[in-house]
């Protein structure tokens, strides 16, 4: 009976979602309500709500979360002081004379933002404004000016500080002592966001490099695709003045707060203190600070965090109710039946999140897929550090794919006379080399193992 009420929670969950309603309410609600039916057949016992009250507290006094909202803050003053702005003129500028520069410049920048906002939205939406207008007028291929975009901005999701990063940070946690307490054993050491910062940092930059090679052919193939940029005699003389003042402080304040985290100087929550303060000291600096930059600022982390931990309690009571039906060991049978073992039950959950991808915006993915597959894929012997990198890359792509890829819709919100099919088109390159980046750390590990284990060291 209660396996059959687990195939009615699957579904019902997937019809809320899909209803529009807001997240954190379809997950929770949907649990609750199949809860309640179960409970009239003795399928499940309410009783086990009553540790939702220590689950929901448990959340509200998690430190690490704290991170979010001030990582959110540091990018969205980084936004609003028109310091990205300025840095993706005038790197566009330095790259943009030679064909496919300005490109070069694009990707670059992303990666920049994506270390500075860890924020999706943000950075898509900052070089959409900026640096789209900018290739049109230099004749780029809109289906390429607008796939460039979207992708470098999707690298906040990889490259560290990210939100992404955190939450799965958090989640795998939490699945790694849970395996490990089902197991009969208990670890000393415990993965933590610090851990998985580290470990995606070498994926990330070779998911940059991957884009840069692409950017590369193409301006080499096709030049007349993406040609170079026109300067004026007045710009080009300032310009090694302007590419000095506006990358070095931003530069310095991502060196600070990656550096600070990866060295183990501080953790990932204080170091977003860190990046929130710099972020201002820059704005200030820069005469760009004013009380409406603040109030921006403080309301984009508040309602980022706000989202974040009402999503947070409905995947807490999900999860409750999920265990209460039996769930963990159907899932652990059904992973056990994967032909190929361990390899054929992580591939069966990465294709499963890249599906899932299509339809659902990553937070919901993360909080609906992790608690339920990672625990018995730690238990069959897969590394929480590497599933979470695979994971986070896979997850990644949910920003690109069609029809609800959100890096795809943030772009499209930013410019208004932007087609979809445009953006459509331009994004499906990045799609697959993204995927060619979970093939590498297949195929090598080691370039998600090997920096924090020398770090460790």
């Amino acid at each position: 009976m209660a396996e059959w009420f687990l195939l009615i929670l699957l579904v019902v969950l997937i019809l809320a979602l899909l209803s529009g309603f807001p997240v954190a309410f379809a997950i929770g609600g949907a649990s609750i309500l199949v809860g309640v039916v179960a409970s009239w057949f003795g399928a499940f016992d309410m009783l086990m709500l009553g540790a939702l009250p220590g689950r929901v507290f448990s959340i509200m006094t998690n430190e690490t979360l704290l991170a979010v909202p001030l990582f959110v803050f540091m990018g969205a003053i980084l936004e609003r002081s028109r310091i990205a702005e300025n840095l993706l003129t005038t790197m566009g500028q330095l790259f943009g004379r030679v064909p496919g520069g300005l490109g070069v410049a694009v990707i670059i920048v992303g990666a920049l933002l994506a270390a500075s906002t860890g924020v999706v939205g943000a950075t898509v939406v900052a070089m959409g404004l900026i640096s789209l207008p900018a290739m049109r007028r230099a004749g780029y291929d809109e289906p390429l000016a607008s796939g460039l975009i979207c992708a470098a901005g999707s690298t906040a999701q990889i490259i560290p500080p990210s939100t992404v990063l955190i939450l799965l940070g958090v989640m795998l946690q939490d699945a790694n002592t849970q395996a490990m307490l089902s197991q009969g054993g208990f670890n000393s050491h415990q993965i933590g966001v610090t851990d998985l910062f580290t470990a995606a940092l070498v994926p990330g930059l070779l998911l940059v490099v991957f884009y840069l090679l692409t950017m590369a052919a193409r301006a080499l193939f096709n030049s007349e695709s993406c040609p170079p940029l026109v300067m004026s005699d007045e710009e080009r003389r300032t310009l090694s003045r302007r590419v000095l003042f506006t990358m070095l402080p931003p530069l310095v304040l991502i060196i600070l707060v990656l550096g600070s985290i990866l060295s183990g100087i501080a953790t990932a929550t204080e170091s977003a203190a860190l990046g929130g303060v710099g972020a201002c000291i820059l704005a200030v600096l820069g005469r760009q600070m004013s009380f409406k930059v603040l109030k921006d600022a403080s309301r984009s982390a508040m309602s980022m965090s706000l989202m974040i931990y009402a999503i947070l309690i409905g995947a807490a009571i999900l999860s409750l109710v999920f265990r209460a039906l039996g769930g963990e060991e159907v899932i652990a049978e059904l992973l056990d039946s994967v032909p190929g073992g361990l390899t054929g039950a992580i591939l069966f959950v990465l294709l499963m999140m890249f599906v899932l991808g299509f339809i659902l915006d990553t937070f919901e993915i993360i909080f609906i897929v992790m608690p339920i597959f990672a625990p018995p894929l730690i238990m069959m012997g897969a590394d929480p550090l590497w599933l979470g990198v695979a994971s986070a890359i896979v997850l990644q792509t949910s920003y690109l794919t069609p029809p609800f890829g959100y890096a795809i819709f943030f772009l499209k919100g930013a410019v208004a006379d932007l087609k979809l099919v445009t953006v459509y088109r331009g994004v499906i390159p990045f799609v697959v080399l993204q995927l060619l980046g979970v093939a590498a750390i297949w195929e090598w590990p080691q370039l998600v193992l090997w920096l924090p284990g020398v770090l460790a060291n």
